[in-house]
């Protein structure tokens, strides 16, 4: 039996995988697809966008520059990328975007994060999906995982104690399941998970293609009276025809259909003269009501689906596979506290719905009515702003993002700020490990004994830091973020129950 059995390779599925190998725990993963590779996944429109928050978990796990190293290897050359998106090759550099209206970096007022220190990991890059895969992958192998391909989960039982996974003549047992299979999800389906939200307005379409005369299609992203279509030279070409989404997964794709869309949508008389890659989609955003039911967990797009537009969704599954797999490792150690399973949906949910619903406006912006376009021109008015570009980066960056945890100081609930220790140690590799670092800037011995009740949970970390942000001592979770801040004169009675609240019960009684 393992510890927990995984549906889907994905990179939630991989990343999650690794997390939970880190802690120790059995892991299989189950794979329906024989190949990871696809064409799809190396277009231009398979770049995805990493947030602060997925670039910081990568950061913190040994993992980023690994990750980021095509991104190195094309700055170093000075050239851009031959397949970076059109927005990426701009002379003024571009932050981000929503419905493809873009804010810059130098709109940009970084000084009302004050709760930010300058870290490797920086607030977004670019990367291949493919390539991302294949590192997370790789790593979850190299820890142990053990991976099945061709595999795809079929059905489960679940008891009080394990779930028997059914997946092609084979049968495994796991104490927990976690469905990361993806928007169509068996494990969410099987599970009996409610699952609600808005049905789509558009069939969105990806494309490769050679057309008789490409000059007729603008270059960029441009809205048009029937609909939307974005176009980089030679033939890549992603376009939105309102039709309902009656069009997606209905029928195959064929050459005359795409011309006939791109037609419609471009208000051209283009010719399409090869179709050499095409796929759909949606802007269908449905979600989760709960991510658990009994011993079965869902995690990314299982858990929540929307459009690709802004490339949130990406960032949206590994930040769950960030929060939950500590927790469902401590869980299954016995040394959780309760509730703390619980908080996973507590957490994340929210975090989901103010994503879905970032899509849905941007679906709004992009309607080809009259009303959206003088939407349009006011948002292009207010993001050219620096309030306005700040407050989308703080969006499309994730450095917004603060869980509930009920503290007080503005600190508590968000990413850690990446303290640099006097020695020139930071603290991003401190959580490498994947366990709680109390970090005290005093070096009081009432906080190093009250650490010690929790040693084989929580690093004691006594050191003088570079900036101090007006605080003493900060306890972080395993996945960074701040679980409770000492400012001048220490609570240590807070400092307990927060690591109570998220460590369980301390190894040791001895009072601090």
């Amino acid at each position: 039996m393992h510890d927990v059995v995984i549906a889907g390779a994905g990179p939630v599925g991989c990343f999650l995988a690794c997390e939970l190998r880190l802690a120790g725990l059995s892991v299989l993963v189950l794979e329906q697809a024989d190949n990871p590779s696809s064409p799809l996944k190396r277009l231009p429109f398979g770049l995805r966008g990493l947030s602060a928050p997925t670039l910081e978990a990568f950061y913190r796990r040994g993992l980023l520059s690994e990750i980021e190293a095509p991104q190195r290897a094309k700055d170093s050359s000075g050239n851009s990328a031959p397949n970076a998106a059109h927005w990426m090759q701009q002379a003024r550099r571009p932050g981000g975007h929503f419905a493809g209206i873009q804010f810059f970096h130098d709109n940009i007022d970084t000084s009302t994060w004050q709760y930010r220190l300058p870290t490797p990991a920086g607030t977004s890059t670019a990367v291949e999906m493919e390539y991302l895969e294949s590192v997370l992958a790789a790593r979850a192998i190299a820890l142990g995982a053990e991976t099945r391909r061709g595999l795809g989960v079929d059905g489960f039982d679940q008891s009080e104690e394990s779930v028997t996974v059914r997946a092609g003549d084979e049968v495994f047992r796991g104490r927990w399941l976690v469905g990361c299979d993806g928007g169509r999800s068996t494990v969410r389906k099987v599970g009996g998970f409610e699952f609600v939200g808005t049905d789509p307005e558009f069939t969105g379409y990806s494309v490769q293609v050679e057309m008789a005369d490409p000059d007729q299609l603008k270059a960029g992203r441009q809205y048009t009276p029937t609909g939307m279509y974005t176009y980089q030279k030679p033939g890549t070409i992603a376009m939105v025809d309102f039709d309902g989404g009656a069009f997606h997964r209905t029928e195959l794709i064929t050459l005359e259909h795409v011309q006939a869309v791109l037609r419609s949508v471009s208000n051209t008389d283009v010719t399409v003269t090869a179709l050499q890659l095409a796929t759909t989609w949606t802007d269908r955003a449905y979600h989760a009501t709960t991510y658990r039911k009994g011993r079965v967990l869902l995690a990314g797009d299982a858990a929540h689906i929307h459009s690709p537009l802004g490339g949130q969704g990406l960032n949206l599954g590994l930040g769950d596979a960030m929060n939950l797999a500590w927790k469902l490792a401590a869980t299954l150690r016995g040394d959780a506290p309760a509730g703390l399973l619980d908080s996973y949906t507590n957490e994340r949910h929210p975090v989901g719905v103010q994503v879905l619903d970032w899509s849905r406006a941007q679906v709004a912006l992009m309607r080809p009515s009259r009303s959206s376009r003088a939407l349009e021109a006011i948002i292009r008015d207010l993001i050219d702003t620096r309030d306005g570009a700040t407050y989308f980066a703080e969006r499309v960056w994730g450095t917004a993002l603060r869980y509930d945890l009920g503290g007080s100081h503005p600190l508590v609930g968000r990413s850690a700020p990446d303290f640099e220790l006097i020695d020139g140690t930071k603290l991003g590799p401190l959580l490498l490990n994947g366990g709680g670092v109390l970090l005290d800037f005093d070096s009081r011995p009432s906080l190093r004994a009250l650490a010690n009740r929790w040693s084989d949970r929580i690093a004691y970390v006594g050191s003088d830091v570079k900036e101090r942000l007006g605080l003493s001592a900060v306890l972080v979770r395993p996945d960074g973020f701040v679980a409770w801040v000492g400012e001048a004169s220490p609570d240590h009675d807070e400092a307990a129950l927060a690591a109570s609240r998220w460590f369980g019960e301390p190894a040791s009684r001895e009072s601090a």
